[in-house]
């Protein structure tokens, strides 16, 4: 893999594990680096993590509509974790279809109040590859 491009986005969070532990459980990541107060998180799919970084106060949030997108393999999983979202009070918004190229969504919203848009059947990929 190649360092080239797009490699990060990082996040403040006010606590490590409860964050590496929620991107675990809704969108696959685990931890590929950890250092004192930071951890890095990668889904493996490609040369990309998420730089989780702990301060005493998330002080800016991605969000409302700012958010991380992952894509999911089926309608059924996003119906999945969004209803464990919804038990774990932490679903926003959906599932929704809005039909190509968004797809179908829901909105979840992280321990620290940053959003997590879980998909299915957007044209991400198509759409780069047709730019190309």
């Amino acid at each position: 893999m190649s360092d080239v491009g797009l490699t990060h986005v990082a996040l403040t969070v006010a606590d490590l594990e409860r964050s590496a532990e929620f991107y675990a459980d809704y969108a696959n990541f685990e931890i590929v680096h950890r250092r004192p107060d930071v951890i890095w998180l990668s889904d493996k799919t490609r040369p990309f993590v998420i730089v989780l970084m702990q301060v005493e106060k998330v002080e800016v949030k991605l969000a409302p509509f700012a958010h991380l997108g992952v894509g999911c393999r089926s309608r059924e999983e996003v119906d999945r974790l969004a209803a464990k979202a919804r038990e774990a009070g932490c679903l926003h918004s959906g599932p929704s279809d809005w039909g190509p190229p968004v797809g179908y969504w829901a909105f979840l919203t992280d321990p620290d109040g940053h959003t997590l848009e879980l998909s299915f059947g957007q044209e991400v990929g198509l759409t780069v590859e047709e730019a190309s």
